[in-house]
């Protein structure tokens, strides 16, 4: 419309005249207005009076003629009017009933034809336009209430039906110019307000109309609705609700409308006004006061009237009544179109309101009932534009008035997740049984289903049954893309998600919503499109019904767009708020820690439940273990008065296994403690009965029913009831009531009891009297006119009529909505959903191809990434690594051990390997989009990952294997060699068998090296130029991954993600060596039928990846020392099973675990708390077989030699034996011998590198002997013509030995050191059989036993005789052996006589002494005398006969002449041990060196003759040994 502020820019007095002179003009065209266009009778008389003249009578048949008269009446005041308009200069002083008065009688008057009336009705627009009518008009209001009535009663005769319509159509003008567009509008009065809205409402409504006028009636309609309801903005909502309970009678009629949808013919002559306003007033919709009359005409003169109110909430109210009356489906007076007109003006006007319309009760009221009621049902229309107008409506209704609907959106919102996912139904259900046709099309019938929510979460125990609930039709096709879009429309609040949660499930007497809506959006996602694929499937899964088999595709992927769509937008709000972009949570709504617990309580109950709806016994001992019962016991409260408390409250429990289980014998007590906890007080009996018996379900046994009945008489009568007499009496008439209630409301009985039969069966049972008529008839009418609705007894309108009234019970006590964007719940909202929630997003990634959907879905995973980061979960994390790596391709499941010989190109300078992996993955762009976002998600939050990096190194592992990985990472480190790549083909896969020839050693080690070289077995294919180009797009895809840098972030991760990572790198690792190898092994067992599969000769063939995932696995961990405690334990089993079984698996892979190993050992020296693993790693190293050890026996000498730089390292004897175990097993590899010998050499000589202590002496020896064997060990290689390599030179090693009998004694001294031990250490290499050994080492013992420093104690005649037992003894009974004769048959001989100088000499060093004299040798000499005999035989060569008898002639004249060895004499003075002794040693000697003794000492004096050597007696020292001065006799040559 045009702004009447500058339409007109003519005189209003003009536009006046000129309205007037169209709308006379219409007139005189028609013959019968014509006549009387001249005729001025009221003029005429008016003239005569006022000059007192007298006029005649009028002819009598004008007078005769009514019309005419009429029609004169309504041209006069046309002229009349323009006269008086002439006569004034400005018309705004006139007022304004005056000016527009004889329009208002041309339209009132039933003589009026279409064309007068509309070019009256034009006039009046054209008022409007020109500001005729104005807000400064005198008069107004009283105007208003006159043009009011004259538009809602237009009458005119009817000609043709579109120039009739045309009328209609101007008077929507006038209505909307008088309200809209002028400003006139807040000056109508209520009642002026509803007769103008009555007007369009009935024209909207009005079927015969045409479509056209209809809706731009009903256009004008909801214009005029947005003006008038936003007054509610400017109004005082306190004052309109005041106004409204304190209204008086209305001055200008009753405030009220109704609206006919039909009208009837009216036969030619065509009264409009009639007919909408009251020619069906039979059908009207009136639901405040249906007899109401309809409001009076203003006739007369307007002046009458006093101005009215301006409209308010009355009349606004009103309509609202009218509006939402019209919207019920079970009136069957209104159609489909009209309920559309009434839902569009509703929705309107609730667009409008906003959420003011929640500041005025009496609107709020009539939303919530029955305007949800009538809107809940319509959302089940078969009509899609009722449908749709309906979901549009409820949309805006909890858009604006949220807080006050939270029962009812819960009711809606679980009634759509119901159509939407609901099950398929096999067999449809009978319409005639359970679904009643509707009387009108397309409108929902009256047996309409409950709408009331189904709880999934009673089925928390599989098998339980939960209280059952009618099922809902499935929504199909385009009602399901509409509702699903409502649905979306609804949730996608910032804070939606998180009302639903605080809301619906941390209220115990609500659904859990949210986490149903979250399930239908993830299932409804992730399943979609398989009804795509497969119908028996849909079957399968439950989502879609069969039915929709028949959608297309692009429903099922508009449905999957929503719900995805949804899902991500619940995300993207929790981002935010974890962001920061969140809510405080207001002081006064409940405490949010309270909120929690009572989830965690409804958790609790809802198993409790369900396990009552299994098994009473069982749920009861649930409800108590939980202390959801027996927890409120006291001297008021009972257990079975906490029990009952439970049952009553639990909205939960199956009402017909409550009724049975409350009514058995054995709980007779609950059952009064159940019925005793309603308050009867002052309640009728029908009401206490209704009351009682719909916390449960009767059970169908009659014992049963009289106990439950016995009980509620007794409790009922002691309430003390009015004109009840006794108990009995109240019995008789509960049952009286329930057989009333089943007479009157059964649709089986036919016949009805009346209110005289029901006297008659209640006579005489109240203490033998009657009970009154009147208290009989209040029974009856209150069970007649309302039934006792069971639980779970009804499923039609009853039914859904007693769920409303419940839920409106509930309304009262649930408090409001809460709502608040807060993030204090996303932590357990996200807990609970974040598993479907990322499968869901996973699957739309992996199956859509829409680039928004993708990119879309990709935000989703960056975000639930963020929240795992955010919540610290990292389940979730992991979650959403593994549902990305699935995405990517790059997980293989049979990685092959043996890499193929792809080609290697040049490109721009680069060799690049042409895989099979780089070529399909190079084609797969859906898959390199997951993988960069992948692994940028897990760049920069690996502490958050867990089980994920199993995923992460299973593709490290497939990208190394097909040469896609960055450098850095294809690299292991040396103690020889420094950096090395690791090989991807090894030379030979199985190991030679062992052999125990020297020759080995040298082929062995020219053999393990093979791995490193590569395998020319098979010919390198050609690469073609689509392969080479998509190997570069995989290229450029692994480089926007940043695999380095993430890599290199492993190094920062934290101790518990670190271990994560470890563990999933040793799983692959090994699931790729020790369980693949019992696999094999057990195959080839099997395949075979023999065990040889596991005696040590099956090998695994060398497979890279186990090596590389080792290098990273031990690379890590050297890197991040400081949680090397964590880790150890991890590494070292891996390394001990692969080293335990080292002959099964490749020489390389075994290298690897060895420098592991001691890489490790490095850093566990640095820990006091784990320097005992050292040794353990030592032993296990020392224990490799030889074969093994040879192989790695340069890495392990360098291992240990740096593990001994740290001089705090080793302790003890133990841990030094253990290091020389390791060393010793060394010795065979050349190479590594010099090594060890050079360590070895390092701690014996002086010099800042020595260290020596009593701990190592005798496993420096005993290394030392080692190196020595290794001589003698060289004696068969000649005889086999094989050149030995060079050791270390064994002299030196018996040098060494001598050297460090220096530390002897201080060892003794300070440590304790057991010189017993020593002694035999240094005798092992006197029977080597290398001759130079041999002869050193019985050099370097002699020297070692004669000289000064030897320590032992001269008191102990024990040591000596160890001495002589352990040392000199065994080595003579060695050389004496045939098989080291054997080693050296012509030098062996020289080795003897050396042997029994040694022999000789020592026994006259530590027995033939001053002090010794007494001591009793005669054991040890006469054992010395049979190893000279046995000398003499065993060579039998004259060079040791002779040196044998002189050195054992030097002993006896010692012994002489130390009066040891004492001849008889003619005076034997000789003591008794000095006679034994001689005899002794005469017998011995005879044996094999006849008349020796008495060449040697032929008489008793002090005189010794020698042969070839003379020993001079001299003066004793002074520790009373003889010094004896000789001169050895050279052996011959």
């Amino acid at each position: 419309m045009t702004s009447p502020a500058t339409s007109c820019q003519v005189s209003k007095k003009h536009v006046l005249l000129s309205e007037i002179l169209a709308v006379t003009s219409v007139m005189r065209k028609n013959s019968r207005w014509a006549s009387g266009a001249h005729t001025l009778t009221a003029r005429d008389s008016a003239l005569a009076r006022d000059l007192g003249l007298r006029r005649s009578t009028p002819n009598t048949n004008i007078q005769k003629n009514g019309r005419l008269s009429q029609e004169a009446d309504l041209m006069g005041g046309f002229q009349q009017l323009k006269r008086t308009i002439w006569d004034v200069d400005d018309i705004d002083a006139l007022p304004l009933p005056a000016l527009i008065g004889p329009f208002f009688a041309l339209i009132r008057s039933p003589l009026s034809n279409g064309p007068i009336t509309s070019a009256a009705l034009s006039a009046l627009h054209s008022f409007f336009v020109c500001n005729l009518i104005s807000a400064t008009s005198l008069s107004l209001e009283l105007a208003l209430v006159e043009l009011s009535s004259t538009v809602s009663h237009c009458k005119f005769e009817a000609s043709d039906s579109s120039g009739d319509e045309v009328v209609l159509l101007k008077i929507m003008t006038v209505i909307h110019d008088c309200i809209v567009t002028s400003s006139v509008g807040p000056f109508l009065g209520d009642v002026e307000i509803c007769e103008m809205l009555e007007t369009v409402l009935t024209t909207a409504c009005q079927m015969r109309l045409s479509e056209i006028l209809r809706r731009s009636a009903e256009s004008t309609m909801v214009s005029i609705v947005r003006t008038i309801f936003g007054r509610l903005h400017t109004l005082n909502p306190t004052a309109e609700e005041a106004r409204l309970l304190n209204e008086e009678e209305p001055q200008h009629g009753e405030i009220s409308m109704s609206v006919s949808a039909n009208v009837t013919d009216a036969g030619d002559s065509l009264q409009v006004s009639e007919e909408l306003a009251s020619s069906t007033q039979h059908n009207a919709v009136s639901l405040e006061d249906p007899e109401r009359s309809a409001a009076p005409e203003v006739e007369g003169s307007s002046h009458a009237l006093s101005p009215p109110r301006p409209y308010g909430l009355p009349a606004l109210l009103e309509l609202l009544r009218v509006l939402v009356n019209i919207l019920d489906p079970n009136d069957q007076v209104h159609t489909d179109s009209t309920r559309l007109t009434a839902l569009g003006i509703l929705n309107a006007s609730v667009e409008t309101s906003g959420t003011v319309m929640s500041d005025y009760p009496s609107l709020s009221a009539l939303i919530l009932d029955p305007g949800c009621k009538y809107l809940f049902q319509l959302a089940r229309s078969d009509n899609s534009l009722v449908l749709q107008a309906a979901l549009r409506t409820i949309t805006t209704v909890f858009q604006t008035m949220r807080k006050h609907l939270k029962l009812q959106q819960e009711l809606y919102l679980a009634f759509s997740i119901d159509r939407l996912a609901a099950p398929p139904q096999l067999k449809p259900i009978s319409s005639k049984k359970n679904n009643p046709t509707s009387p009108r099309p397309s409108t929902p019938a009256t047996g309409t289903p409950i709408l009331g929510p189904v709880d999934t979460e009673l089925e928390l125990d599989k098998g339980s049954p939960v209280p059952s609930r009618p099922p809902v039709q499935p929504a199909r096709g385009d009602t399901r893309d509409l509702m699903l879009e409502t649905l979306s429309q609804l949730c996608r609040h910032p804070s939606s998600m998180v009302d639903l949660y605080v809301n619906y499930d941390c209220d115990i007497n609500c659904e859990n919503l949210f986490e149903r809506l979250i399930e239908f959006l993830t299932k409804v996602g992730r399943q979609a499109k398989l009804a795509r694929l497969s119908l028996r499937l849909l079957a399968i899964q439950g989502v879609y019904p069969w039915q929709y088999s028949s959608a297309s595709d692009a429903q099922h992927l508009h449905s999957q767009y929503l719900c995805l769509d949804l899902l991500l937008a619940f995300v993207d709000d929790m981002t935010a708020r974890a962001e920061g972009r969140s809510e405080p949570w207001p002081s006064e709504f409940i405490l949010p820690d309270s909120l929690i617990q009572d989830k965690s309580r409804k958790k609790l109950v809802l198993t409790g439940a369900a396990r009552f709806n299994s098994k009473p016994k069982i749920g009861i001992a649930f409800l108590e273990e939980n202390k959801l019962i027996y927890s409120d016991l006291s001297p008021e409260v009972s257990r079975t008065r906490s029990l009952a408390i439970f049952l009553k409250s639990c909205t939960r429990l199956d009402k017909r296994l409550l009724g049975d289980y409350i009514s058995k014998p054995d709980n007779l007590e609950l059952l009064k403690e159940f019925i005793g906890l309603f308050d009867f007080k002052d309640k009728p009996i029908a009401d206490a009965m209704r009351e009682m018996l719909e916390t449960f379900r009767l059970p169908g046994e009659s014992q049963q029913i009289a106990r439950i009945t016995e009980t509620f008489a007794s409790i009922y009568f002691a309430s003390g009831p009015a004109e009840i007499k006794t108990e009995d009496a109240v019995y008789v008439l509960a049952y009286s009531v329930i057989m009333l209630n089943t007479d009157q409301h059964n649709p089986q009985i036919r016949k009805r009891m009346s209110i005289e039969d029901y006297q008659r069966n209640l006579r005489g049972v109240n203490d033998g009297t009657n009970f009154s008529p009147e208290f009989l008839q209040s029974v009856y009418d209150s069970i007649r006119k309302r039934e006792i609705v069971m639980p779970e007894e009804h499923t039609g309108q009853l039914g859904f009529e007693y769920a409303w009234k419940e839920l409106l019970t509930r309304s009262r006590q649930s408090g409001p909505f809460l709502m608040c964007n807060s993030a204090l719940f996303d932590l357990d909202m996200f807990k609970t959903i974040w598993k479907p929630l990322i499968s869901a997003i996973a699957y739309a990634f992996i199956s859509f191809d829409d680039d928004y959907v993708i990119q879309r879905a990709i935000s989703g995973f960056r975000q639930c990434a963020t929240l795992a980061g955010h919540f610290h979960l990292p389940d979730v994390f992991d979650f959403v690594v593994v549902s990305l790596s699935q995405a990517t391709s790059l997980l293989s499941e049979n990685l092959p051990t043996q890499v193929p010989n792809y080609p290697v190109v040049e490109v721009e300078g680069q060799s690049v390997t042409v895989s099979s992996l780089s070529v399909k993955f190079g084609t797969n762009f859906k898959g390199q989009l997951a993988a960069v976002v992948l692994f940028n998600i897990v760049n920069g939050n690996g502490n958050a990952l867990r089980e994920g990096w199993t995923q992460i190194f299973e593709m490290f592992q497939n990208l190394f294997m097909h040469s896609l990985l960055p450098t850095r990472m294809l690299q292991m480190e040396d103690f020889l060699g420094g950096v090395t790549m690791i090989p991807l083909r090894g030379g030979q896969h199985s190991r030679p068998a062992p052999r125990s020839d020297g020759g080995l050693l040298s082929t062995l080690s020219s053999y393990l090296m093979t791995p490193y070289g590569a395998s020319s077995e098979h010919l390198v294919p050609e690469a073609t130029d689509t392969e080479v180009e998509s190997t570069m797009c995989t290229i450029d895809c692994i480089t926007s991954c940043r695999l380095d840098e993430l890599y290199a972030q492993t190094i920062q991760l934290d101790s518990e993600a670190l271990v994560a990572a470890i563990r999933a790198l040793e799983a692959l690792a090994h699931e790729r060596t020790i369980t693949k190898w019992k696999q094999e092994s057990d195959e080839l067992t099997t395949a075979f039928n023999t065990s040889s599969a596991g005696d040590g000769t099956f090998t695994l063939p060398y497979d890279p990846a186990s090596v590389f995932l080792l290098e990273t696995m031990v690379s890590i961990t050297c890197q991040t020392s400081r949680y090397i405690e964590d880790l150890w334990p991890i590494l070292f089993e891996h390394l001990s099973a692969l080293l335990s079984a080292s002959t099964h698996y490749s020489v390389l892979l075994i290298e690897r675990a060895v420098v592991a190993l001691l890489r490790l050992c490095l850093i566990l020296a640095q820990k006091k708390t784990l320097r005992d693993q050292v040794y353990v790693s030592l032993d296990l190293i020392a224990g490799l077989p030889p074969i093994v050890a040879n192989s790695v026996a340069e890495q392990i000498v360098a291992g240990v030699t740096l593990i001994l730089q740290n001089r705090d390292i080793v302790s003890s004897q133990t841990e030094w034996n253990l290091v020389f175990a390791a060393l010793r097993s060394t010795t065979s590899h050349p190479e590594a011998a010099r090594s060890t010998f050079d360590l070895v050499l390092s701690f014996v000589t002086d010099g800042q590198s020595q260290w020596m202590t009593p701990d190592n002496f005798n496993g420096l020896i005993t290394i030392l002997d080692e190196f020595a064997n290794s001589a003698g060990q060289s004696i068969m290689v000649p005889q086999k013509g094989r050149r030995v390599p060079s050791q270390p030179p064994p002299k030196r090693s018996i040098d060494i030995i001598y050297d460090m009998k220096r530390f002897i004694a201080p060892f003794a001294d300070s440590a304790g050191l057991k010189t017993g031990q020593v002694w035999r250490q240094y005798c092992k290499q006197s029977t080597n059989p290398s001759r130079l050994v041999r002869h050193t080492a019985i050099s370097q013992l002699q020297r070692l036993l004669l000289g000064p420093r030897f320590v032992y104690d001269e008191n102990d005649h024990g040591q000596v005789e160890e001495i002589f037992n352990s040392i000199i003894f065994p080595l003579v009974d060695e050389l004496l052996k045939p098989q080291v004769q054997q080693f050296d048959p012509q030098g062996i001989s020289e080795t003897r006589l050396r042997a029994s100088a040694l022999l000789c000499k020592a026994f006259m060093h530590f027995e033939v002494r001053e002090d010794r004299t007494k001591s009793d040798i005669r054991i040890l000499w006469i054992e010395i005398l049979d190893l000279l005999d046995r000398l003499i035989n065993a060579g039998k060569t004259e060079q040791l006969y002779e040196a044998v008898s002189e050195s054992l002639k030097n002993v006896v004249l010692v012994m002489n002449a130390a009066n040891i060895l004492v001849p008889p004499s003619q005076e034997d003075q000789r003591d008794e041990h000095q006679r034994t002794l001689w005899t002794a040693t005469q017998a011995r000697l005879e044996r094999f060196l006849p008349g020796f003794l008495t060449e040697v000492i032929p008489t008793p004096q002090l005189q010794i003759a020698t042969i070839g050597a003379t020993v001079y007696p001299t003066n004793r020292t002074a520790n009373g040994l003889w010094e004896v001065a000789q001169v050895d006799h050279a052996p011959p040559r």
